[in-house]
């Protein structure tokens, strides 16, 4: 019986990793859905990328009051890994604070972690009042209606509640160890759980016992189940900004993909020696579509930063288009994004597998093309996301589908594009006559 706590212990941590790991796979699986891509530009710049974007927080303190409370909550979040790494041992072996023998070091460990650990707590308040008392406007915008204003509240309240066990925990440790109790030898250093020990002081030694082991129980039990929640969560953003940033594109912000298809057909136009009527070559590639109007069609990077949007709103706040009233939301477009590809990985799972048509598409049922024609393409979202998502290539993709497979371009747009044909520019003149504004007096 003295080795059923382990064994318990051993089964809610497999229990907790297998989930997690069967959540990955999934994770995994909806993004490979994808068109495979090919990175562009030096390896050494792309993990350059990783380390100053994801790693070094760099585009978070732009905004530098948001930017530092996410930065606490952040390196509180790295660094308390360690004492959870602690908590395993412990818990599979049946010790206790395994890493005692590190003396003075193991102090400063302990007293460090104490104190990220009120920081977040002040951090993860002040991110609460933000949303809730405050009401930032970014916070409230249609989108932020139900699960995604409930998920981002839910995982406020699951940090505090995990900060608040560690620091129960280690209250009644130190009382326990005041107290001389077995397997409770004098370790750490407590600043800021010395600060709420004599709450507990008058509890006699087993009740002490008891708060301490459930104090630590539901602390790593609350790990596990964070870490399982994830995957369902905007904080899903904790794995995968890593992979975003480096898979991010180097290219300027300007600058357009070409299609290979009208690379070849333009190469064909300017070839005064080609046969325009010639039949394709039977090793020629087949022919490529243009464009996306599901998620199928988009790149495995543009799904994968489906995946890594944590909703901050920061490039909605930032859309010229979404602050003059118009429907276009960039972090709708990742949210809609990643709902369709999680509706079509649920049903590839309903048939084992495979995929059956469910009558649905990204583009009309999901992102409507009110949306798409109101982007202005400034860039403005990607500059300002704190983890290199692109929204606007997923627009752009989008928008190429309308025109170039369905000629659903809006009037004006094919208007202007008649007239560029035409007349050599979007105006309605004669070329002889575009300059004529000049000569007027």
């Amino acid at each position: 019986m003295q080795h059923l706590p382990n064994i318990l212990f051993v089964l809610a941590l497999a229990a907790g990793i297998g989930y997690f790991s069967r959540n990955i796979g999934r994770l995994v699986r909806n993004i490979r859905m994808g068109r495979e891509v090919t990175p562009e530009g030096p390896r050494s710049q792309r993990w350059a990328n990783m380390a100053r974007i994801a790693l070094g927080q760099q585009k978070m303190v732009v905004r530098p009051w948001a930017g530092l409370l996410h930065i606490i909550v952040y390196v509180g979040f790295v660094v308390i890994n360690i004492e959870v790494l602690e908590i395993v041992i412990d818990g599979v072996f049946g010790t206790h604070r395994i890493f005692a023998f590190l003396g003075p070091a193991y102090n400063v460990l302990i007293g460090s972690f104490e104190v990220l650990a009120l920081l977040v707590i002040v951090a993860v308040i002040a991110f609460w009042m933000r949303r809730n008392v405050l009401r930032l406007s970014r916070f409230w915008k249609p989108e932020m209606k139900g699960w995604p204003k409930r998920d981002a509240d839910w995982i406020l309240y699951i940090e505090l509640v995990l900060m608040c066990l560690f620091l129960t925990m280690n209250a009644a440790d130190l009382n326990l160890q005041q107290l001389g109790a077995d397997h409770y030898t004098r370790a750490g250093a407590f600043p800021v759980s010395g600060l709420i020990a004599p709450w507990f002081a008058g509890l006699s030694e087993a009740s002490l016992v008891v708060l301490e082991r459930a104090a630590w129980w539901l602390h790593i039990l609350g790990i596990l189940f964070f870490l399982n929640y994830l995957y369902y969560s905007k904080h899903l953003h904790i794995l995968l900004a890593f992979p975003n940033t480096w898979w991010a594109r180097l290219t300027p912000k300007g600058e357009m993909d070409n299609l290979e298809s009208v690379r070849r057909e333009v190469a064909l136009m300017m070839d005064p020696d080609a046969d325009p009527y010639a039949a394709p070559a039977e090793d020629a590639p087949p022919p490529e579509a243009f464009g996306a109007s599901d998620v199928m069609d988009l790149s495995r990077v543009q799904l994968l930063a489906a995946y890594t949007c944590t909703e901050c709103g920061r490039c909605t706040s930032e859309c010229p288009a979404n602050q003059t009233g118009k429907k276009l939301s960039p972090r709708r477009i990742m949210m809609a994004t990643r709902d369709r590809l999680e509706e079509v990985g649920r049903q590839r799972n309903a048939s084992k597998g495979d995929w059956e048509p469910d009558g649905k598409k990204l583009l009309d049922d999901y992102i409507s093309r009110e949306e798409l024609w109101a982007c202005t393409t400034c860039n403005a979202c990607t500059e300002a996301c704190p983890v290199s998502i692109d929204p606007l290539s997923i627009i752009m993709d989008m928008r190429r589908y309308l025109v170039m497979e369905q000629s659903a371009a809006p009037t004006e747009l094919n208007a202007m594009m008649g007239n560029v044909e035409n007349n050599g520019a979007p105006w309605p003149f004669n070329q002889m006559d575009r300059l004529n504004w000049a000569q007027e007096s």
